[in-house]
């Protein structure tokens, strides 16, 4: 997908809710260090149709945790870095899925490819992204998943 990185920052929010112009792997890299500024995380949100409550479980982190750091204003690195994995994946479910309401089902129904877990629930970790990320390659090129 040649504007992956492109849709990963449009579902982070864009360059308004990011804080700056983010053009290259670099200034996303760099803004993830930062931490992210807590708006993201109501535009991931708002994005998915996710809960709060489903938005921490699938970033393994505590919805107080998430609440927290509206009160401070940033994620921490790490928050940054999950919610990052978490919108590169509903990016490319979006793409190769087709449509919004299309991509967010998938990623919350159960996948016999992903032991009968949902997407969402194996993403808190890289490998569980990685395959995430292989059953979408299989959709997208007339596969099974």
């Amino acid at each position: 997908m040649a504007n992956l990185f492109h849709a990963v920052v449009e579902e982070l929010g864009g360059e308004a809710v990011l804080g700056g112009a983010l053009r290259t792997e670099v200034d996303l890299q760099a803004a993830i260090r930062r931490g992210f500024p807590q708006p993201v995380v109501d535009e991931v949100m708002r994005g998915t149709g996710l809960t709060l409550k489903d938005l921490a479980a699938s970033l393994a982190l505590s919805p107080r945790s998430l609440q927290r750091r509206r009160a401070e204003g940033r994620l921490a690195r790490y928050e940054s870095d999950r919610l990052y994995r978490l919108a590169r994946i509903v990016a490319l479910a979006k793409h190769y899925l087709g449509d919004d309401e299309t991509a967010t089902r998938w990623l919350k129904r159960p996948n016999r490819a992903l032991g009968g877990s949902a997407p969402l629930e194996v993403i808190d970790t890289e490998p569980g992204a990685r395959a995430v990320e292989n059953a979408l390659g299989r959709i997208a090129y007339g596969g099974v998943s």
